[in-house]
């Protein structure tokens, strides 16, 4: 006589290791937990598979699960006999259908249920949308070659203009027309020089131009003089 977990007491057999299934579908970690974890009674070897659980294992086998689940499967197997015991022990099916009736597994299947089908529900959206994406896709390769083509080519053309502009009113380029234009006014006062000396020209105009020809000259001389010290310093 001995009393079981639940309460009741009833005559048992004194159980022992080899009267576990051996056609069990349990791996041998599960078999020696579940035969540790039964109670014996108070003479009983506590050295023996049936022996008092330790506190070790029992934090090992129940460190996956919350006290509150735990305490809800006891209920659960508290209710059961010790042929439906050793039948969850030996029928994988049996052990299933508990399994399957827990409500920490009825919870995780309806999450997973829940989250496959607002997977394929995103999945249907997507391939719904492609249609749309396809079509903006030929909308931006469209804009690329007509509308962005042109912008280009216009941002270029003033790149381009930019660039010239820039040389144009550099120093180097300022200083060389410069130099240019007192060439220049050097060799039209030489001309009109020569036209006085041909008497193609006569002598108060001749004055006149030239007087006014020099002062460009030397105007030009000095601001090249000026620009080329302000260069080199």
């Amino acid at each position: 006589m001995f009393k079981n977990f639940w309460g009741s007491q009833e005559p048992q057999p004194q159980s022992r290791p080899q009267e576990v299934p051996t056609d069990s579908w349990y791996p041998p970690s599960v078999i020696s937990s579940s035969s540790s974890s039964r109670p014996t009674t108070p003479g009983s070897s506590t050295s023996g598979n049936f022996g008092i659980s330790r506190p070790t294992d029992q934090q090992n086998s129940l460190s996956s699960v919350s006290p509150a689940e735990a305490a809800g499967i006891i209920a659960m197997l508290k209710n059961k006999s010790v042929d439906e015991l050793r039948k969850l022990l030996s029928d994988k099916d049996a052990y299933q259908n508990l399994l399957y009736s827990l409500e920490p597994v009825k919870t995780q299947n309806r999450v997973r249920d829940e989250l496959r089908n607002e997977t394929l529900q995103l999945a249907r959206d997507n391939l719904e949308k492609e249609p749309r994406i396809m079509e903006l896709r030929n909308q931006c390769r469209i804009i690329r070659t007509t509308e962005l083509a042109a912008a280009q080519e216009k941002l270029h053309e003033l790149e381009r203009k930019k660039d010239e502009t820039l040389r144009y009113y550099s120093p180097s380029s300022l200083i060389h027309r410069l130099q240019d234009a007192m060439s220049k006014t050097e060799e039209e006062s030489e001309a009109l020089h020569q036209q006085l000396l041909d008497r193609e020209i006569d002598l108060s105009a001749f004055v006149q131009k030239y007087k006014k020809m020099r002062h460009t000259y030397h105007k030009r001389a000095l601001t090249h003089l000026a620009a080329k010290t302000t260069a080199t310093g």
